[in-house]
């Protein structure tokens, strides 16, 4: 990481030799040659990164003298613009993703395509906020082509903050959904908020959903099902474990399941045709892709097949991961549905909504869990195979009475229903 030596030696002279192995905010990550951003009350761990071997500790009022700590009013702060300053002089080519549903599945999608070929990073996990972002630039490293960066917000103005400090080199953004509504309110506000990527994107690379009500009216590269896509999606097709489908006369598949991710796939398609891969690569890399933890993964277990989508949810991704349920062959289905957090004011509309989705897939039970599911379950006629449960282990004991199932869990993050799975592997 000699740029990033030679960035903070030009800012601090007393730095005269100075060697950077890695950058991290854990302390308990730090290595010899780690430069350690002391966040949210890192400042306790100053001394013990120091007897590890830290190059450098990056901490807010910091009071003992040391000359391998650079005390700044504002940790977080100070690592953006030193992060902006970095991606200033870096020849790596940033992608930003962002969109309501979909960002992390379409990171990794993007990810596997370019990593193969190209030296890639991408963000880890959930760093994808104005910490998370500005952490995943600096551990770039001069070699990397390509870094696919996910852009998370909930209000106005953290998407512009992101991309002033990334400065894309190509955008997507996935779709315009209900997430966020309890901060913004409405799907147009959600569309403003998103778009702030715009700005920071040089002009035709910018790639979207042309299906999306919202997004279909920005110019740019336009990915669907529609007619009149730049790149539309036919001949879909579900297989037992893979999808097919053709775009551009090309065809492709993917070891993942429902129309909505083979929407992710096309996305990426067009941003490696747009950076000038060949189809025949693009599907070779595709084969390979693997996607974070909790999102759709399929394992079995003791003869059941659980397919855990916990990570998050929202209306749309409801929806999409019961289509995909729906679409699976199995003798016995489950879903296990829990709260959808950030909704706003709509949030019971919104739940008795999925509920309806979810009986209407012939499905031998819903369970629900959490208060918002109890509430709008209480607004909705009596169903059979239609249960609320007060508790994880009481879905856990009803799961057992049945063999040979598929079942189905997801929810908003906070509702941690991936706990059914790891309560029946205890």
């Amino acid at each position: 990481m000699k740029l990033l030596c030679q960035i903070l030696q030009k800012r601090f002279s007393h730095l005269k030799e100075l060697s950077i192995q890695n950058v991290v905010m854990d302390s308990r990550k730090v290595v010899a040659g780690s430069l350690f951003f002391a966040i949210q009350n890192g400042n306790r761990y100053v001394s013990e990164a120091l007897e590890k071997g830290a190059s450098i500790v990056i901490a807010d009022h910091y009071f003992e003298p040391h000359e391998r700590v650079i005390s700044v009013k504002d940790t977080v702060l100070f690592m953006q613009e030193l992060a902006a300053e970095y991606r200033s002089f870096l020849k790596t080519k940033l992608i930003a993703i962002t969109g309501s549903n979909g960002k992390t599945t379409t990171k990794d999608i993007v990810y596997a395509i370019l990593s193969k070929t190209f030296p890639t990073k991408k963000t880890l996990g959930n760093y994808n906020n104005h910490i998370g972002l500005p952490f995943t630039i600096l551990n770039l490293e001069e070699g990397d082509e390509f870094a696919v960066l996910e852009m998370g917000m909930s209000s106005f103005g953290e998407i512009d903050a992101l991309g002033k400090i990334a400065r894309p080199d190509y955008g997507i953004i996935t779709n315009i959904g209900d997430s966020h509504l309890e901060f913004l309110k409405t799907r147009e506000n959600v569309f403003k908020a998103k778009t702030e990527l715009l700005p920071y994107l040089p002009q035709g690379h910018f790639i979207t959903s042309g299906d999306d009500i919202f997004l279909k009216k920005v110019s740019g590269v336009h990915v669907g099902y529609e007619e009149g896509n730049d790149y539309r999606i036919v001949s879909y097709r579900k297989k037992e474990r893979t999808t097919s489908f053709q775009v551009r006369g090309k065809d492709y598949e993917i070891c993942l399941e429902g129309k909505h991710n083979v929407m992710n796939a096309a996305m990426g398609i067009a941003l490696a045709e747009m950076i000038g891969m060949k189809p025949e690569e693009i599907q070779r890399n595709l084969s390979q892709i693997e996607l974070s933890p909790m999102r759709f993964e399929r394992f079995e277990y003791r003869g059941t097949e659980y397919i855990n989508d916990a990570y998050n949810a929202s209306p749309i991704s409801m929806f999409a991961a019961l289509d995909s349920l729906e679409e699976m062959k199995a003798e016995r289905k489950f879903a296990v549905l829990g709260d959808m957090l950030e909704l706003g004011e709509r949030e019971i509309e919104f739940h008795k909504e999925v509920i309806q989705k979810a009986m209407s897939c012939h499905l031998q039970a819903v369970l629900l869990y959490g208060t918002r599911m109890k509430l709008a379950l209480h607004e909705l006629p009596f169903h059979e195979g239609l249960y609320h449960f007060e508790s994880k282990e009481a879905i856990r004991e009803y799961l057992r009475k049945f063999s040979e199932k598929t079942v189905l869990i997801k929810a908003s993050r906070g509702m941690k229903l991936e706990d059914i799975i790891e309560g029946e592997e205890k």
